[in-house]
């Protein structure tokens, strides 16, 4: 009889370290998960600002004929947007077109026309929109990352993410580029 408790015992004790186990990997797998679906939601909105952009373009440059190298480089910086590879890659870059849109914007004031112009007037309304929307996304991914991170070195479920080789996942940095002041010029008539 004793045996048997002791058997029991020691099987109730084996299966709750099992289920422990399990536990803490679902939760690991489901915060990993949720870091990879938050870069791919930021990843959905950059797609639309991308696609955005060609329109936006191809509208300003048939009244912005003095602004050839910001259009050119707005078309460069998207392109190497769209090659980018990996968290700091793709912040990197997407930060400076980000920088550039704000330039063209800031440029248009200078082009009546252009701001008078209705297609201009909602795509430029549609990019800062998507902006919002991609800074927001933004700092949901780095609360997953940051939740995900501080989990995978906490006790115990660090013993069980060493095991099944879970790394640190890359927080979304902003380049010092876009820390820099913007540098705003008013042509006030003299």
């Amino acid at each position: 009889m004793v045996g048997i408790i002791v058997i029991a015992v020691l099987l109730f004790v084996v299966v709750g370290v099992v289920m422990y186990f399990v536990s803490l990997y679902n939760g690991l797998i489901r915060l990993s998960r949720n870091t990879d679906k938050s870069w791919s939601n930021i990843d959905v909105l950059l797609k639309q600002r991308h696609d955005e952009i060609p329109k936006l373009i191809k509208i300003c440059e048939g009244y912005m004929k003095y602004e050839r190298e910001t259009l050119e480089k707005i078309t460069a910086t998207r392109t190497a947007c769209l090659q980018a590879s990996g968290v700091a890659d793709s912040a990197k870059k997407e930060g400076e077109l980000s920088g550039l849109l704000r330039h063209l914007f800031a440029v248009a004031e200078n082009y009546p026309d252009l701001k008078a112009n209705q297609n201009f007037s909602q795509l430029q309304k549609r990019v800062s929109y998507l902006e919002d929307q991609i800074a927001d996304r933004r700092e949901f991914y780095n609360d997953s990352v940051n939740s995900y991170n501080i989990r995978i070195h906490q006790i115990p479920d660090m013993f069980v993410a060493n095991m099944l080789n879970f790394r640190d996942k890359e927080l979304f940095k902003v380049s010092e580029e876009d820390k820099k002041d913007v540098d705003i010029k008013f042509n006030f008539p003299k």
